[in-house]
């Protein structure tokens, strides 16, 4: 059977590396197009695009029908409760969500948000209460009925196969009643007109991080809908591409169109939308107005308490360089990786190195050649704490005192179907009492696992859980907990509160704030620019496989780092360095 790209959430099939190496072996062919086309039909797919389209239509209607402000919402959920066992992921949930309106849906994690609106989509069903649709009672069999009423979603994380063009991927999202070379028009002319522009032909793998945001946007827009559902949309943007973001936002709800925006950011939240409804513990809170709130009432409200201020302990200093690289230059392992150029950097103790930039421009190859994943061909590439380690791998780089904070949580940070304390000790044998004499002391680990859920309030049903039982923000704090309570000389952490909320973020900000003021060297690789102002004393940006000069992050505005993240000036800079060659 054929799986949409949405529908394949609902057996949670994500397009991961190791999922997506299988595919791009696939021959970029019409037949296999043909292929996807025939399965959906023969599946009975029902049509996600007709009803809003007139025969022949090659845009967008920009007025749909039966969007107008009236006594009815658009998108009612009536006490919408989910269980799982006895546990209560969604409780009750009143929310109504009105044409003409952004409305915000925030929440620490493990707040129901993720569970509430895959039910609106269609992906799970409710245990109890309903959901109406322009007043009238919906039971969605799925994402594809869902679809077909005029409900959108962009997810987090994106569904597209790196190998196929722009337009193969944005075919297999829609129905294939019209020709590809039709479809692929319409395309280039809903991209131009919302300002998303796109060329149809390229292929996924060239593109930046922002460029493919846009193909999962312009494919929603594409089913003409009533309303879109967009989860953290501009946590991979530059500054430029989130401002272009909320003007199409801006004219989509002028449209008469609906959008459920769910973001960590709440100043973003407070500029952009009109109402805003809180989960908290599974149960709405309240339904209020974030223009008239400031981020602190929103994040009180999200988290029930005040969160606390992050700090830097006074007087911090700086001390010798713990962590050097010099003129790194790599290939990449993968066909579609950065190649990295000429790589310099020199951090001391005390000191926090940000690293900011959009994604897929050479951050995650330079962790690996940091944690030792890769291996550098001259061993005084890397060092640490004074010891070439260019050449060590990763076990002998910890026992140098380094630690390590990779970006997904999740099959490289821990092992999903481990339990917590072996994941403390695939990490903490190495330069730790957790295995003496070749056996493994189980309350070595145990007692990792119970320091870092008190340090770090990390949430879990029981002692010793799986990872992948914990929600993203307490497995986050459990990652870093296990590193940081090391007291590493040095940690290189990789998006260090990526989709965390604003509780869990501060936690763990002000973690790397106090390890710094303890003498180590702290690297943090980071897309949150308001995160990076917060906690770092020096920010380079990294563009193309380069590293900019590092500059006062007080010198560090959003518009000069914006600048430097889509490459403005590290162009000149590479043609200086080749003149010098």
């Amino acid at each position: 059977m054929a799986i949409h790209p949405d529908d394949a959430r609902r057996g949670d099939i994500r397009h991961n590396k190791s999922r997506e190496s299988a595919v791009n072996g696939l021959p970029k062919s019409w037949a296999m197009l043909a292929l996807f086309r025939y399965l959906r039909r023969t599946s009975n797919w029902p049509s996600i695009e007709a009803p809003f389209l007139a025969p022949g239509a090659a845009m967008l209607d920009p007025a749909p029908a039966g969007l107008h402000s009236g006594a009815t919402p658009l998108l009612q959920t009536i006490a919408l409760t989910k269980r799982y066992g006895n546990f209560l992921a969604n409780d009750s949930i009143d929310i109504d969500i009105w044409p003409r309106q952004i409305h915000a849906l925030l929440g620490e994690n493990g707040a129901g948000k993720s569970t509430l609106v895959k039910t609106i989509y269609g992906l799970i069903q409710p245990s109890d209460g309903e959901m109406r649709w322009q007043g009238e009672k919906m039971v969605l069999s799925g994402p594809s009925e869902a679809r077909a009423r005029g409900i959108g979603m962009v997810f987090q994380h994106f569904s597209l196969f790196d190998n196929l063009t722009v337009a193969e991927n944005v075919a297999l999202g829609l129905d294939g009643k019209e020709s590809f070379k039709d479809m692929s028009a319409r395309l280039q002319e809903v991209s131009n007109i919302y300002g998303l522009p796109l060329d149809p032909k390229r292929e996924v793998w060239q593109l930046s991080v922002g460029e493919r945001q846009r193909i999962e946007i312009v494919r929603a827009l594409m089913q003409n809908p009533k309303f879109l559902i967009l989860d953290e949309p501009t946590a991979v943007l530059t500054p430029q591409e989130a401002d272009q973001l909320f003007v199409v936002l801006d004219r989509l709800k002028a449209e008469g169109r609906a959008i459920l925006y769910i973001s960590h950011k709440l100043e973003e939240v407070k500029r952009l939308c009109d109402t805003a409804t809180i989960l908290r513990g599974g149960r709405k809170i309240s339904t209020c107005n974030p223009q008239a709130e400031t981020a602190a009432s929103l994040a009180r409200m999200m988290v029930g308490a005040d969160i606390k201020e992050v700090k830097a302990a006074a007087g911090r200093q700086t001390t010798v360089p713990r962590l050097v690289v010099n003129d790194l230059s790599l290939a990449p392992d993968d066909p579609h990786g950065v190649r990295l150029e000429h790589i310099s950097l020199e951090l001391k103790g005390g000191e926090i190195l940000g690293i900011a930039g959009v994604a897929g421009n050479g951050q995650d190859e330079l962790f690996a050649a940091l944690s030792g994943e890769r291996l550098a061909q001259d061993p005084g590439t890397v060092v640490i704490d004074g010891i070439a380690a260019g050449h060590l791998s990763i076990t002998q780089r910890r026992k140098l005192g380094a630690a390590f904070v990779p970006e997904e949580r999740l099959g490289h940070g821990t092992a999903p179907r481990m339990k917590l304390s072996e994941n403390a000790l695939l990490t903490g044998h190495a330069a730790s009492g957790m295995v003496q004499h070749g056996f493994v002391n189980t309350a070595a680990t145990l007692s990792t696992v119970d320091r870092a859920t008190e340090t770090f309030d990390v949430r879990k049903a029981k002692r010793d859980p799986e990872a992948a039982s914990l929600s993203g923000g307490n497995l986050q704090k459990f990652i870093v907990g296990r590193e940081i309570l090391r007291n590493p000389a040095v940690l290189v952490v990789s998006q260090p509160t990526w989709g965390v909320d604003a509780g869990a973020a501060a936690v763990i900000r002000q973690a790397l704030l106090d390890l710094a003021a303890s003498g180590a060297a702290v690297l943090v690789t980071s897309q949150d620019l308001d995160e990076l102002a917060e906690i770092t004393d020096r920010i380079a940006v990294m563009f193309h496989g380069r590293l900019s000069e590092p500059m006062a992050t007080a010198d560090a505005n959003r518009e000069k780092l914006g600048l430097l993240m889509g490459g403005s000036s590290l162009e000149q800079k590479e043609a200086v360095h080749a003149v010098g060659a």
